[in-house]
């Protein structure tokens, strides 16, 4: 049972501060020490009643940020009159915690002390004020800076003080969007603060998203979708592609500001491969729309005189009925599904064999690694449903050549699946296989399995992208070998797919990229629940013996291991 984090609510938010805020200052306290990571977090306190629903959804779609399990928030007459505007009030439930409880710890939010706050390039928790930013604008730029000879391996040469005009920070774009910035609140804010006034004819550009067709219909009726217009802003259909990098790619070397929830390296959609790179940080709805009344220079919302309209969002559930097929639960079976050629059948995956064989195809030593990185977003949206093809992109963005080599090994592994000699498809593996066999002369064969494997330090941060992991398991990877795995979610993510979560904290690895692993006995230790495993790295004849670890795994995640993935586990 996962612990529970109390997220302690007091005060109520000054003008101008959003949700984004609220939830960057909660990101920035508690990513980098892991104090929530795989913790439930249990938002309580009496600040709560002066948040709408909005905003809550606007704080709650940032807790994965946090690297938390999940999250939940106590409800209130706010709530009910949001499920009764949704036509839901049979759906309503009043949640709270009871007259005594008790936590893993708390965190405490003085949602009066909060101020407009920037996530600078290039994670969510690199946090400060606006405030601090422009006090000391030069220095946090320089810190960007080498922060990105880390996140880009010094590929390209990256520049963030040249935004830097008359002392002031010029932005070239400004996103408001999706699931975080594109909700009914925020847009009407941004409207307000624009309202009358012009984004400039300059490079700065603005964009929003609502984050749904009812709420892009009642901006239409209550005149804000015009107001924004009037300045210059563009306003786009719902959709949540500039998260993804599907739409509003910024040009090479611009800087970004975005409400949205993530500003990984490349996420935004330029490709440091094809050597542009542009600078993504994180803002309310608010400091964005003051920012461009200002003409593309950072402004904090708070700075502004101003009073809001704060109209009343009103639901039309039309566009759904008139445009969305609801069978009330009942399939119709002389309806053909069409499928195009680009939509394909998960391949056979094989339950794990007795002993296995590794060979390290990727090795990544940066201090976290995103599901962005380990399968890029944008581009692969296509590939979705074509997991073959779909994985020809996994780890493009931090290792081109991954694919290539992970391919190699699996000739090896299709030969033994059919009964043939692996070492025909690799050549390479005839001397690893008789190594381990002049150590383990019993050993037959078609016994030990072989698949790739990648080491990084930290692997899974951000999305819960399932692909991250299926990914590596189509391309014939069998486990993942890290110091820690960023969170629960890619974790069980690598376990529903069938690979082996392993475990090596010390820094100095026993293995390098290229390298051959030899786990005898696997299924017998998984059965077994052991938590340590003996391994060895095949090397000049030797086999070189290191301890990897698993953790703890339920008797079902033993299952769908040994089973091979969740798909043959449920099909059993």
């Amino acid at each position: 049972m996962p612990g529970v984090i109390g997220i302690y609510m007091t005060g109520e938010p000054a003008k101008g501060v959003g949700p984004q805020d609220v939830a960057l200052a909660i990101i920035g306290a508690v990513f980098a020490n892991g104090y929530v990571k795989n913790k439930v977090m249990e938002f309580v306190g009496p600040g709560i009643a002066s948040l709408s629903a909005d905003f809550r959804i606007g704080v709650d779609v940032m807790t994965t940020e946090t690297t938390c399990l999940s999250s939940i928030w106590r409800t209130d007459d706010k709530i009910k009159e949001f499920y009764d505007i949704h036509g839901r009030s049979d759906d309503y439930k009043e949640l709270n915690p009871g007259a005594v409880a008790y936590y893993d710890g708390m965190v405490y939010v003085e949602l009066d002390k909060i101020k407009p706050m920037i996530a600078m390039p290039f994670h969510p928790s690199n946090t400060y004020t606006i405030e601090e930013v422009k006090a000391n604008l030069m220095d946090i730029l320089h810190d960007v800076e080498k922060k990105a000879l880390v996140s880009l391996d010094g590929q390209v040469d990256y520049k963030l003080t040249d935004k830097v005009r008359d002392g002031k920070l010029y932005v070239d774009q400004g996103i408001i969007a999706g699931c975080a910035g594109g909700g009914f609140e925020n847009i009407c804010a941004a409207a307000d603060i624009l309202k009358g006034k012009s984004i400039g004819s300059d490079e700065f550009t603005l964009s929003v998203y609502p984050a749904s067709t009812p709420i892009y219909m009642e901006l239409a009726r209550n005149g804000k979708l015009a107001d924004l217009m009037a300045t210059g802003t563009i306003v786009k259909t719902a959709f949540c592609g500039p998260c993804f990098g599907a739409g509003d790619t910024p040009a090479n070397n611009a800087f970004s500001i975005r409400h949205s929830t993530r500003n990984f390296p490349n996420r935004e959609g330029s490709k440091l491969q094809n050597g542009q790179i542009s600078s993504v940080a994180l803002m309310d709805a608010r400091s964005i729309a003051a920012t461009a009344a200002n003409k593309g220079f950072l402004t904090a919302a708070t700075e502004l005189d101003m009073e809001y309209s704060s109209p009343k969002y009103h639901f039309d559930k039309s566009i759904y009925e008139n445009r969305v097929f609801d069978s009330k639960g009942v399939a119709d079976p002389s309806v053909e599904i069409k499928f195009g050629p680009n939509i394909k059948d998960w391949p056979e995956m094989v339950a794990l064999t007795d002993n296995i064989m590794l060979k390290v195809v990727s090795e990544i030593h940066d201090p976290v690694t995103t599901t962005d990185e380990l399968i890029p977003s944008g581009e692969t949206s296509s590939y979705r449903s074509n997991p073959l093809g779909l994985a020809e992109f996994a780890l493009s963005r931090k290792d081109p050549a991954y694919v290539g080599r992970a391919k190699e090994v699996q000739k090896a592994e299709k030969a033994r699946e059919q009964g043939s000699c692996p070492s025909e498809a690799l050549p390479e593996y005839k001397e690893m296989i008789h190594t381990v066999k002049k150590f383990y002369p019993e050993i037959e064969g078609k016994s030990v399995g072989i698949g790739s494997t990648i080491y990084a330090v930290k692997p899974g941060d951000g999305s819960a992208r399932e692909q991250a992991a299926s990914c590596q398991k189509v391309l014939g990877g069998w486990a993942n070998i890290a110091r820690e795995y960023a969170t629960k979610r890619y974790r069980s993510n690598l376990i529903n797919w069938g690979m082996l979560p392993f475990i090596y904290e010390e820094d100095e690895l026993p293995f390098k990229n290229g390298d051959y692993i030899f786990v005898p006995e696997i299924t017998k230790a998984i059965k077994e629940k052991k938590t340590e495993i003996p391994a060895f790295v095949v090397k000049d004849g030797e086999l070189k013996p290191f301890t990897l670890k698993m953790g703890e795994l339920t008797d079902d995640e033993r299952d769908i291991i040994l089973k091979g993935c969740l798909i043959n586990y449920n099909r059993k």
